[in-house]
């Protein structure tokens, strides 16, 4: 018979070896006894007390007889150990030759660390398998999204080149706007790369909040307020350990979604604290998202109407960037329909404590920036 190689062939001799020296023990283990009873007893005694040839050809045959059973046991035990290890050893190789479907069996579940392992591995080649489908839409979805303005750059430029368009500050402040477009779509996918791989650089310091919220507002506000979309604010004093600079992206771009996806009305920004959190609260008046869009509204590169997409512009990055920075800072948001029928994006942060006193003095009671 051919003795299986590796583990196989390991647990055939280790199963043999026990047999062997089990029966050794056995009948030495069962001679002794006798011995010490007939020191004890000496009438039991018959014959000589050493072996005879009777008691080695009894350990002969028990040891014959036992062989193959044990043999017969390693060889299942082998088969059932070897059997998922080796769909394991396939897998891996199929994995590592580019195969990201190739799953392992996890054969007979009763052994129940291998079956756990090939779990694992499962689990595993799974998260490869979708971490690399997300690769492949995120290139292509780059790449439709930095081709329509890096067209429009090509064709303008080529056609100054050639005498089809003057170069006046007309054409030229288009193509700044082209190229300020590239540059929104690289920052932002570097703030969502940066933040999912946990690499995201944060300057804490503790901020009154208010004092930021009511910094942005100042500067947006006569913007927003000229394309009907006028600045509520209503803001509690609270300080809280943030990056200011990062806050105020995310806040922008939560101010930006709502003027791009809302009806034409107040868009209200709010600021409270309870139990140690603060909120920080953007609501438009409508119309809200839809149920289904509301699970996905975080994801990169999720819109709405491709109509209304086209529209209103925009890379599908906007709310992405705030739950990155958000989670970043250890806080979170949120969506949910605001009470008059719109939107509302809540981002909770941990606060700092209280304030100082000139940072009080600087904040801001409700105001409405028309």
């Amino acid at each position: 018979m051919k003795l299986p190689a590796g583990l196989g062939r390991q647990i055939l001799l280790a199963m043999s070896a026990i047999t062997v020296v089990a029966g050794l023990i056995v009948f030495f283990g069962t001679y002794l006894a006798y011995t010490v009873m007939i020191a004890l007893y000496p009438r039991l005694e018959t014959d000589s007390g050493w072996l005879t040839l009777t008691d080695l050809a009894i350990l002969g045959i028990a040891i014959l007889l036992t062989l193959p059973i044990a043999v017969f046991v390693a060889l299942r035990l082998a088969r059932r150990i070897l059997q998922p290890l080796e769909t394991l050893a396939l897998s891996a190789r199929r994995i590592a030759d580019g195969d990201l479907s190739a799953r392992a069996q996890p054969g007979d579940r009763s052994l129940g660390e291998t079956a756990e392992l090939v779990d694992d591995f499962n689990t595993m080649a799974q998260r490869l398998q979708d971490m690399a489908a997300d690769m492949a839409l995120w290139n292509a979805t780059i790449a439709h999204e930095l081709r329509t303005p890096l067209t429009i750059l090509k064709g303008r430029l080529q056609g100054m080149i050639d005498g089809v368009f003057e170069p006046d500050e007309r054409s030229l402040r288009g193509l700044v706007l082209q190229v300020d477009s590239l540059a929104r779509l690289v920052e932002d996918l570097r703030t969502v790369t940066l933040a999912d791989s946990g690499h995201l650089d944060l300057r804490l310091e503790n901020v009154n909040l208010a004092q930021v919220v009511t910094e942005l507002a100042e500067f947006a506000g006569p913007d927003l307020a000229a394309a009907g979309f006028p600045l509520r604010l209503d803001l509690d004093d609270v300080a809280v350990r943030v990056d200011a600079t990062r806050i105020r992206q995310a806040l922008l771009a939560l101010v930006t979604n709502a003027r791009r996806h809302g009806a034409r009305g107040a868009i209200t920004i709010s600021l409270s604290v309870s139990e140690r959190v603060a909120r920080l609260r953007v609501a438009d008046e409508g119309p809200g998202l839809s149920p289904e869009m509301a699970t996905r509204v975080f994801d990169p590169f999720v819109r709405g109407d491709p109509v209304r997409a086209r529209e209103v512009g925009g890379n599908g990055l906007g709310l992405s960037v705030v739950r990155a920075i958000a989670e970043a800072h250890g806080g979170s948001v949120r969506y949910r329909a605001a009470p008059g029928g719109g939107a509302l994006f809540e981002m909770i942060l941990a606060t700092a404590g209280p304030p100082d006193r000139q940072a009080r003095r600087d904040a801001a009671s409700p105001i409405i920036i028309v």
